[in-house]
């Protein structure tokens, strides 16, 4: 009986190989490496393994290892991920049929592309002999740029092959069956899963990148498949909050949602049952009435019932979009396509006992558009710019990406959101331009102008203002002085009708101060005006007899307009001239105003 040797050779352990497969290892636990789909090879045998190298990758998806070279774990997942990376850009696509080799300059750019990605998306160590930094363009604008003034010597040898290409283009199997596999699809899908599932982990969504989520709640799936999956509205989601609470819901009559666009918040009753189809369709129609700006648009209208126009704009849109399933009982009516919201308004306007008894996502008798944040004040970022550019970005990647049909009434929204209306102090000048003239001067050679004095030979006409336009360029100005006025208010509104007017060299403006009663200060600089506004605190507010001060005044010209300035807690006005209101925002005049209104922010 032989003895047996304590080990065979077989037995003995395979450095390299033991580093080679923790290297694998660490590349496997990253999902978008992972969901690539390739395979290695590390035969002895092999022909395409790089002799001073680690790894060269193929165009089946094949990544060549040398056999016997011994790195450091980390050096290895570099190196592999960098040949996976190469499939996931689309260096080496698969196709059948003879293959035309890249050149160099081409492969360097490659490289370059592919490590510049790595610093951001690190994996494993970096080569210590690699640039710490790499030019800027793509790999067409850098092999361009190389084949012209040749490769820089710190990118030629960028690769993972040693100073061989590791990039290798090889006919498609055909035998095997089906098609080419489609390298980048798969290497985009995976990167954006990963992005998602690193924003659940950084909403609290869940426990880690690898494992134990937290089980999602089918609205907060709804919220991440827009983030993911549906570009139009995924950057409204990404900055959207979810507020699932039922005691909120219950307390402030909220059968299945409402919105907040000042806070960007979604407010939830978790109490109701849909699947994630109806919960897209819900989150959807909540996010386009902060998106599109219902709540400001409502105007002198009332908000309950232009709430319910819009409904059924938003939901007509989302039904021709396909987007999840409209529970039932939810506002809709084929009739009203392609009509917008103050079209919408102006047909039920005509019923309203039936309006009334309409249900919006909050409920029968109440609208889904909230006036205010159901939770403690916060600090706001620029509403208007961030509903405005999500908007207007997820329809460009929407319509790049042919992501389907879009309604023309949205489109024409979301067109008209990127070239927002102008701010009401722009719309103020234009108003003094228009209903203000500027004093215009008048050349005439009867008072010669002062350049005549040094050429007393050569005649110049002077010019000069006639002393008739004085009297025309004047406007009056009826102000709220009553103890609901606010103050803020009062100084941005002198303000800006102080510095246009001193602009238009308007000497003096008409002033009448109203609370309870009429105030007239006479004729005032104009850049006085506010200095001389007292609140007077006096109760209810009546301005028509100031605006009647103004039309029996022999010294008011009949041609001035006049501007109102109030909170909207007045009379009903009857003004028979030229006339413009300046209110708060959010504010609204108890009758329909006949000339402009200038809300005040």
């Amino acid at each position: 009986m032989s003895r047996r040797h304590a080990q065979d050779p077989e037995d003995k352990p395979d450095p390299a190989a033991e580093a080679f497969a923790e290297g694998m290892r660490l590349v496997r636990a990253n999902r978008a490496l992972a969901a690539v789909g390739f395979s290695t090879c590390r035969q002895e045998s092999c022909a395409r393994a790089p002799e001073d190298g680690l790894v060269r990758v193929d165009s089946d998806g094949v990544l060549h290892v040398h056999p016997t070279r011994r790195a450091e774990p980390a050096a290895w997942a570099w190196a592999v991920a960098h040949a996976v990376i190469h499939l996931g850009f689309g260096h080496v696509p698969a196709a059948t049929g003879e293959r035309e080799q890249p050149d160099r300059c081409a492969l360097a750019a490659r490289c370059v592309v592919v490590n510049r990605f790595l610093l951001g998306f690190p994996i494993g160590l970096t080569p210590e002999d690699l640039p710490a930094s790499y030019p800027d363009g793509d790999e067409e604008k850098l092999a361009t740029r190389w084949r012209r003034d040749g490769i820089p010597p710190m990118y030629e040898h960028c690769g993972t092959a040693g100073g061989a290409p590791d990039q290798v283009l090889v006919p498609w199997n055909s035998w095997t069956g089906g098609s080419p596999p489609d390298w980048p699809t798969a290497f985009a899908h995976a990167l954006t899963r990963t992005v998602s599932a690193a924003m659940d982990m950084a909403g609290g969504r869940r426990a880690s990148m690898r494992g134990g989520p937290v089980r999602l709640q089918p609205w907060e799936r709804a919220l991440s498949w827009f983030v993911s999956s549906y570009p139009l509205l995924g950057g409204i989601a990404a900055g959207i909050t979810l507020v699932a609470d039922a005691e909120l819901a219950r307390a402030h009559g909220i059968s299945v949602a409402a919105v907040d666009a000042e806070a960007a918040e979604i407010y939830i009753n978790p109490l109701r049952r849909f699947d994630d189809e109806e919960w897209r369709f819900v989150l959807a129609h909540e996010m386009l009435h902060a998106a599109l700006r219902h709540g400001d648009r409502c105007g002198p209208r009332d908000p309950y019932l232009f709430n319910v126009a819009a409904d059924y704009v938003v939901n007509g849109w989302l039904c021709e979009m396909q987007i999840g399933t409209m529970p039932e009982g939810l506002l809709y009516d084929p009739d009203l396509k392609d009509l917008s919201a103050e079209e919408v308004y102006d047909r039920i306007a005509g019923d309203l006992r039936r309006a009334r008894r309409l249900s919006t996502l909050r409920g029968k008798g109440a609208g889904d558009i909230l006036g205010g944040p159901l939770g403690a004040p916060r600090d706001y970022v620029d509403l208007d710019e961030f509903y405005r550019r999500g908007l207007a970005h997820g329809l460009d990647l929407h319509k790049q990406q042919e992501r389907g049909y879009l309604p023309g009434g949205l489109v024409e929204d979301i067109r008209a959101l990127s070239h927002p209306p102008l701010p009401w102090d722009a719309r103020l000048a234009r108003w003094f331009d228009e209903f203000v003239p500027r004093p215009e001067p008048v050349r005439s050679y009867a008072r010669p102008a002062r350049r005549q004095a040094s050429t007393p030979d050569i005649p110049r006409a002077g010019r000069h203002f006639p002393p008739e336009e004085i009297a025309r360029c004047t406007f009056g100005v009826v102000l709220d002085t009553s103890g609901s006025m606010d103050r803020t208010l009062l100084g941005k509104a002198l303000g800006a009708i102080a510095s246009y007017a001193d602009a238009r060299d308007v000497p003096a403006a008409r002033v009448v101060f109203c609370d309870a009663a009429p105030h007239d200060a006479g004729y005032l600089p104009v850049t006085e005006i506010a200095g001389r506004v007292r609140v007077h605190g006096r109760g209810g507010t009546v301005l028509q007899p100031g605006i009647d001060l103004l039309h029996r005044a022999d010294d008011f010209p009949p041609g001035a307009p006049v501007l109102v300035i109030t909170d909207g807690e007045c009379d009903v006005l009857r003004v028979r001239r030229e006339h413009a209101y300046l209110i708060p925002q959010g504010a609204r005049l108890p009758f329909t105003a006949r000339g402009p209104v200038f809300r005040v922010r």
